[in-house]
């Protein structure tokens, strides 16, 4: 399966968005991290989404570097779906889309809470280098030189 590029861009979001940007893809990757990890789990899961479809963005997603596949039955074959470490790092994502989702939809479904007091979260930084948490963050190029 050759590779997507629709954004030729120096920009994370951009080349991230070229591997995880189709439709149902993000989609399917929530699936797999709330543990639906069989194939119809997550075609259940997602009402509307065909069998073809599903079937291309996994093995996309397995390409990318996302997702593993493990052989559970070998007659006939059938695979479960884990996310690789790459693939557990879109929590974070997650977790932005639903708290922006809670403070801008019309209709919310989700918000999170702090699981000892049910309160709102919101989103913070922290340095890698010190554990402590950052105020003001600046987007910076990556010198490619090095």
């Amino acid at each position: 399966m050759k590779t997507k590029t629709r954004y030729d861009i120096p920009c994370n979001i951009a080349q991230s968005l070229n591997i995880i940007g189709d439709r149902w893809t993000l989609l399917i990757v929530h699936e797999i991290y709330c543990g639906h990890t069989l194939f119809n789990e997550i075609k259940k899961a997602l009402n509307g989404i065909s069998s073809n479809l599903l079937s291309e963005r996994l093995k996309y997603l397995e390409q990318e570097g996302i997702v593993k596949t493990e052989l559970y039955s070998e007659h006939p074959p059938r695979y479960c779906y884990q996310l690789t470490e790459s693939g557990k790092e879109l929590e974070h994502v997650f977790n932005a889309l639903i708290i922006w989702g809670s403070n801008n939809l019309k209709k919310c479904y989700k918000k999170i809470v702090d699981e000892e007091t049910g309160d709102d979260v919101d989103i913070a930084y922290y340095s890698k280098k010190t554990g402590e948490r950052v105020k003001n963050i600046v987007v910076v190029p990556v010198d490619e030189s090095l």
